[in-house]
């Protein structure tokens, strides 16, 4: 029997098998020879290599994504009843996907995972959705079921970690990126799950530390993996009050690596905001940015991303914002069933706030956006890239001297940012606001630490 590199069955040889294994590898590693498949593509009757082809469409996360998908989906089903059962269910989960099928793309993957246990593509996709369902214990558990299977898999413990920091579980994610990385020290996804860690406990100089250590893994990966542990990294850096450090990370290694692709979009928004907030002059980087969300047009096949999309858009003035938000308000009153109450309750309401914060209109942002906080975890990302939302709306309280309101969320935020420059800094004007001086001094001289 013909195997793949992580030993799964398929029908396929030669240039075809040697595709399905530069995929399979490059995936699982952000490697850019992941897209190999498609340079051989024309040449190859197999149905794996095109499924492969299908996939990488659908990660373009735009409308036209199934469309680009489609001809690989035909040539796969043409070569189905010749290909093996595990490679036919591989083109049920592209279907799925192409059909906007969420959930049946996870049943479908899962599927494969519980027969074919070392198909870590299957299991890659189904954590990818479940992320972008906002269903944490799924990422976790989907890793644990194939962590026996795949126990020396560095790849695997590196999933395995990333599904135990969504759940808040912070020394098991620990254990499990320590894991992965004594496998393989290069693992990208070990070394994000790491950077959440030492966030989500404010070890700002350990994730400072840890991330310089290891960031010379990153060079050669492709544009998502790259940029984002790099936005990673900036995170620390802005909170230790580096701003000069954050915004050369933005311009030399988070923007114009794969302008036009979604993840680098939504990174260099949600980093310019944050450097915004912090009182850095991000200067004309808005503008610079606004030619690439202006070709998002009414792109809201993803919640998550278009709440940012706009975001940017209304920051660097585009009216193409206003038409995103007409389709924002179309998806909430016809997405399917699965999504409904989540675009209607949630994303509406939140895309109407996040859109009135970016104009300058920060009474409505509160109004709009503060209701929808407690569920924006529906519209999936990460909780680290979701706390943007919440620093929108602090800003906003800042902005309408709203002070008491943000008291109580800047001293929540300061159970894990103990020693955040900017924090502390915005908590030191709130006291004064409030009257009370020797708090305002206390958060005052908390943030004159040096970054």
């Amino acid at each position: 029997m013909v195997t793949d590199c992580l030993g799964n069955p398929v029908s396929c040889r030669g240039a075809a098998l040697d595709a399905v294994n530069d995929f399979t590898d490059g995936f699982l590693r952000y490697h850019p020879k992941a897209t190999n498949v498609l340079g051989v593509i024309g040449g190859l009757e197999d149905c794996l290599p095109h499924v492969f082809a299908g996939y990488l469409w659908m990660f373009l996360q735009r409308p036209e994504a199934p469309e680009r998908a489609r001809p690989h989906a035909l040539a796969a089903a043409a070569a189905a009843p010749r290909a093996h059962a595990r490679e036919r269910a591989h083109l049920g989960v592209l279907e799925a996907w192409m059909a906007g099928d969420w959930p049946g793309m996870i049943r479908r993957a899962e599927a494969i995972t519980a027969a074919w246990p070392q198909d870590l593509v299957a299991l890659k996709l189904v954590q990818t959705q479940y992320l972008n369902l906002g269903d944490s214990p799924g990422i976790l558990r989907s890793a644990l079921r194939l962590l026996p299977a795949n126990a020396g898999n560095a790849h695997v413990h590196g999933m395995v970690a990333f599904g135990f920091e969504q759940c808040h579980l912070l020394d098991e994610a620990r254990a499990a990126a320590e894991a992965a990385l004594a496998r393989d020290a290069s693992e990208p996804w070990a070394h994000h799950a790491l950077a959440h860690v030492h966030l989500t406990r404010g070890e700002i100089d350990a994730g400072r530390r840890f991330m310089a250590g290891v960031s010379g893994h990153w060079e050669g990966l492709n544009s998502f993996m790259y940029t984002h542990n790099w936005w990673h990294t900036a995170l620390f850096d802005i909170s230790a009050g580096d701003g000069a450090a954050a915004l050369a990370i933005h311009d030399e290694h988070c923007w114009g690596i794969a302008p036009d692709y979604s993840q680098d979009q939504v990174g260099a928004v949600s980093l310019l905001a944050r450097l915004d907030f912090a009182g850095i002059d991000t200067g004309g980087r808005w503008q610079a940015l606004r030619p690439w969300l202006e070709t998002r047009g009414a792109d809201v096949e993803s919640a998550f991303l278009t709440l940012q999309y706009l975001y940017g858009l209304g920051r660097a003035g585009s009216p193409v914002a206003d038409d995103l938000m007409e389709a924002v308000r179309a998806r909430a009153a016809s997405a399917p069933p699965w999504a409904a109450a989540m675009w209607r309750e949630t994303a509406l309401p939140a895309c109407e706030g996040v859109l009135a914060a970016a104009r300058g209109n920060h009474a409505e942002a509160i109004r709009r956006l503060g209701p929808a906080l407690p569920t924006l975890w529906k519209v999936g990302g990460s909780h680290a890239q979701r706390d943007l939302f919440e620093q929108i709306f602090l800003d906003s309280l800042m902005q309408e001297s709203a002070w008491v309101s943000a008291q109580q969320l800047l001293e929540a935020r300061r159970a894990f940012d103990p020693s955040g420059v900017p924090l502390n800094r915005m908590l030191a004007e709130v006291y004064g606001r409030l009257g009370l001086p020797d708090q305002q001094a206390t958060a005052a001289a908390r943030a004159l630490r040096v970054g």
